[in-house]
């Protein structure tokens, strides 16, 4: 039978015995409609004694968690992705220190995000999740754990905040632990000081402590037994043993100051051990275990033999005989169990050394940081590099920029499109340690590392209207001997100066170290922080502590602790004493020789970033992408990014690509005005109804086949043929945007001998004595009034009857254009707005038989062509 049981605290429910009951813990967690399942299993037979706990974590969010599938090709999740896999060590470091030694039952953890609701971040609940499952399964540990994110808006701290929140916040921190003190913090800051981040971790440990009260009432409801029995310890008599026998030469081994021949010798003297050890009949290295009490009387007599049944499939009776010793060999001590209590007495003693002697390894004091060098400009042909070397931890930093296709995705569980501009990928191979090992994708501690330093950089960053690139920072560790995180920082900085972005300030990083009790080596109790701590002090003190940031304040902060957790007095020493040595290490980079070149690379792309109007996007990308995909191919530009809101980004790799490209861009989105004049401009193409004339690069317009002379065409082809170049004049912009141009306006007056000129030479006359009108000119050269043109049809009696009601006919053969010289008003269609006064248009010498296209341009109207034949009368718009 199982019990459900429910447990509320500040709008978050914590469910168990309802889901997952096969599970040693599992526990569901709602915080508004954000729902987390976390589980915890053990396997029932132990592992080989090591010397950290066989535990794995691994944290999942569905999509479907929010109403969503994948939108690739395979539709189940698949492989951890990196925000996964910075949780997963969220949800393990701050519950390794609570599990005890010991117990080597390996402990899995899983957990899933089930709904999310966009609002509630899942991250710290998973800690809180899995610290709750854990206190209520059988694997033994201290005490509960929870988590709590604490955000700065304004001046106002917030426990949880909601992602809108976050938007505003200064500050996001994470921090993990028990009722009585601190295991885990992780957050970064915009340059926020000591004093207001310890603020903050107050605030966030009193929101812990109050959850933790929570679980361990719910623990003592419904908590599984704790499998004490399992937890196996090497023998005490062990580490005098070990003491007895390498103790005096420990001292002498902790005292190289160089990592690779101090490795050996340990390595040395722990075979030394192990040896002697054997020698005197304490371990042996068969894998059966067998405690002088436990075991049985093997003396024998010489004649008598063991029976040893043979690997394999064995039939009955099917046995091999060996004999065995008469003597008895009293097996004591396990190989492992040695190697644990080795590694143990040489922390006691290297932490005995640096409180005694004041004095660590390399010949440091607590608070002094090793010799700092750095370099510049390594790599020719990158677009900015950097050599940071501090101690025996080397970092090689290239920085690379690039325009939004390098940018990277993440998919997340919001259906929104999220590119990160700028990103920062750590990598650390054996070889930087002098070992051999495996090569290939990152490891979850390479993605911690570098999302670490990613995030104390950002900060410094120009913003994209400022500098828009893409930024990408590759740190390559070729030596390590601690705090190679903080190298990378130190590394990306000054790599990125070199690349020539435009910094705020520089940034440097250091990992901290700890001590905590030091009464046991004769102190007085204080902890003892170290600065610059190396590998060895990392893997034997109490604290990992890194932070970044400038002389003003903090940009990004780590915190693991290995023993019980600290308090906050512990920390705000720590931090200070950080301080001192962060405006220590940015004195040492601002000497950096050579020096970084602070501007762009001449392999760097140009990136130029233009502004048009909204509306005229489309024009430069074109049906289906062709426009800009033809602006690409013939500049020979990288890259064209035309975004909704009119802003253009053109990529290039040099100065004349970029300047051709730009000015078709702006040619394509110029704003023409009727009456510019385009000289000398190129045919680019002849349709039927006309030719395409490129009046600048990459725009076109339209010269109708009647724009095209003075006389009539049957074709284009008759006056121009592709490749011309000719003078035209823009008579008219569409609503598309779309150019109408005119070769007809640009050309002479014809001769003298045209018919339609004397006829208005002769009209002229006719109209002495009358008022003096605007100036109108033949049909045949188009303007017919400076101020406005309009037109007026004379129609037969077919058409007359709707076209021309209420005037009388004419009995004339001859078709007669009515034009108005009149401003006041317009004939159009046949209809009247005002007085008019009719120009006879017909001529006697025009052949009888002959057509005449009169095209005639009315501002504010489309184009029309009137056809006139003066033998049969028919007439007609086209």
């Amino acid at each position: 039978m199982y019990n459900c049981l429910c447990l509320r605290y500040n709008g978050i429910l914590i469910e168990t015995g309802h889901i997952g009951r096969q599970a040693s813990g599992a526990v569901t967690l709602t915080d508004g409609e954000t729902i987390l399942y976390t589980t915890v299993s053990l396997d029932d037979i132990p592992s080989e004694p090591s010397d950290f706990f066989p535990l794995s974590v691994n944290y999942q969010e569905r999509f479907s968690a929010a109403g969503r599938t994948s939108g690739g090709f395979f539709k189940r999740e698949g492989r951890t992705k990196d925000h996964e896999v910075l949780i997963c060590r969220l949800i393990d470091r701050p519950l390794r220190p609570t599990m005890v030694k010991g117990f080597y039952h390996e402990t899995q953890i899983l957990s899933w995000v089930l709904s999310y609701d966009g609002l509630h971040p899942p991250d710290s609940l998973a800690v809180t999740a899995a610290g709750i499952a854990v206190a209520l399964s059988e694997v033994p540990n201290s005490e509960p754990i929870a988590g709590v994110r604490v955000g700065l808006i304004g001046d106002r701290f917030i426990v949880n905040p909601t992602t809108k929140e976050m938007e505003k916040s200064k500050l996001d921190l994470l921090l993990a632990g028990t009722e009585t003190a601190i295991l885990m913090i992780e957050g970064y800051c915009d340059f926020l000081t000591e004093e207001r981040l310890l603020n903050a971790v107050q605030i966030g440990q009193d929101a812990v402590r109050a959850i933790c009260r929570e679980v361990a009432a719910l623990v003592k409801l419904c908590g599984k037994p704790k499998m004490l029995d399992a937890i196996k310890l090497p023998p005490p008599e062990l580490y005098k043993h070990v003491e007895d026998i390498a103790g005096q030469e420990l001292v002498e081994v902790l005292q190289i100051k160089n990592k690779i021949p101090r490795r050996k010798a340990l390595s040395y003297l722990e075979n030394k051990v192990l040896s002697i050890l054997t020698e005197r009949g304490y371990i042996s290295k068969i894998d059966a275990i067998v405690s002088t009490e436990l075991a049985p009387d093997l003396i024998e007599d010489e004649e008598e033999d063991e029976e040893v049944v043979v690997d394999g499939e064995v039939d009955e009776g099917d046995v091999h005989i060996k004999p065995v010793s008469r003597k008895s060999i009293p097996l004591l001590f396990t190989e492992v169990d040695v190697k644990l209590v080795f590694k143990e007495v040489t922390s006691k003693f290297l932490r005995r050394r640096i409180v005694e002697g004041g004095k660590r390894s390399d010949g440091r004091t607590p608070c002094e940081v090793r010799p700092i060098n750095s370099s510049c400009g390594l790599l020719p042909r990158v677009h900015g590099s950097a050599l940071f070397t501090r101690g025996e931890t080397q970092s090689l930093a290239v920085a690379t920029l690039g325009d939004k296709q390098m940018a990277q995705k993440i998919d997340n569980l919001v259906d929104v499109e999220e590119f990160k501009r700028f990103y920062l990928q750590y990598s650390f191979p054996p070889s930087c340690v002098g070992e051999v090992g495996r090569v290939g994708a990152p490891s979850r501690r390479e993605i911690g590392h570098g999302v670490l330093a990613e995030r104390a950089l950002e900060p410094i960053l120009p913003s994209e209207d400022d500098f828009p690139y893409t930024i990408r920072v590759e740190s390559t560790i070729t030596e390590s001997n601690g705090s190679s995180s903080m190298a990378s920082v130190c590394g990306g900085c000054l790599a990125l100066q070199d690349a020539g972005v435009p910094l705020k300030s520089s940034i440097a990083g250091i990992a901290m170290g700890m001590v905590l009790d030091t009464k046991e080596f004769g102190g007085d109790g204080t902890p003892l922080i170290l600065s610059d701590i190396t590998g060895s002090e990392d893997a034997s003190g109490d604290m990992d502590f890194k932070v970044a940031g400038n002389n003003d304040g903090i940009t990004a902060f780590q915190l693991d602790i290995k023993v019980g957790g600290i308090t906050l007095p512990i920390m705000e020493r720590a931090l200070l004493q950080a301080r001192d040595g962060r405006k220590h290490i940015l004195a040492e980079m601002s000497k950096c020789c050579p020096p970084p070149s602070k501007s762009l690379s001449k392999y760097a792309p140009i990136i130029h970033v233009m502004k048009v109007k909204p509306e005229k996007i489309n024009l430069i990308i074109g049906s289906g992408g062709k426009k800009v995909k033809s602006i690409i191919e013939e500049t020979g530009v990288e890259a064209i990014d035309a975004q909704d809101d009119g802003t253009v980004k053109i990529t290039a790799k040099d100065l004349s690509s970029l300047e051709k490209s730009k000015a078709i861009i702006s040619n394509l989105t110029m704003v023409p005005t009727v009456g510019d004049i385009y000289r000398n401009r190129e045919i680019k193409s002849i349709a039927p109804y006309g030719a395409f004339v490129e009046v600048a690069p990459g725009r076109e317009g339209l010269c109708h086949i009647s724009e095209l002379s003075a006389s009539w065409l049957g074709k284009a082809e008759d006056a121009v043929k592709v490749g011309d170049r000719v003078d035209v004049k823009l008579i008219e912009v569409n609503e598309k945007g779309q150019l109408r141009l005119s070769r007809r306006a640009l050309l002479p007056d014809p001769d003298k001998g045209n018919p339609l000129k004397e006829t208005t030479s002769s009209q002229k006359s006719v109209d002495k004595g009358k008022p003096k009108k605007a100036a109108t000119v033949p049909v045949e050269n188009k303007l017919v009034s400076e101020d406005k043109f309009v037109k007026k049809i004379v129609v037969s009696d077919k058409d007359g009857a709707h076209i021309d009601k209420g005037r009388p006919k004419k009995s004339s053969s001859k078709q007669v254009v009515n034009l108005a010289s009149k401003t006041d008003g317009a004939v159009i269609n046949g209809e009247a707005n005002g007085g008019t006064e009719e120009i006879n248009c017909a001529h006697p010498s025009v052949s009888m038989q002959e057509q005449y296209k009169y095209h005639v341009f009315i501002r504010g109207h489309p184009w029309s062509t009137l056809m006139i034949n003066s033998l049969t009368g028919s007439r007609g718009w086209i």
